[in-house]
C-alpha cells in the first residue's frame, strides 16, 4: 500500500513539478532546493 502511494506521487511529481536536474544545484533557491529534496524522499520511498 505505501510502495504503491509513492509510486503514484512519483508519477504526479514527474507531471506537475518542474524538473530541475540540469541546473547547478548549489544556486537553487531555498523552495527550489525543497522541491529537489521532496523528489528525491518520494523517489526513495517508491523503489
Amino acid at each position: 500500500m505505501r510502495k504503491t502511494l509513492f509510486q503514484l506521487l512519483a508519477r504526479l511529481n514527474k507531471l506537475l513539478l518542474p524538473k530541475l536536474w540540469h541546473k547547478d544545484l548549489t544556486r537553487l533557491s531555498k523552495t527550489q532546493k525543497a522541491i529537489v529534496g521532496y523528489r528525491i524522499w518520494v523517489t526513495k520511498n517508491a523503489l
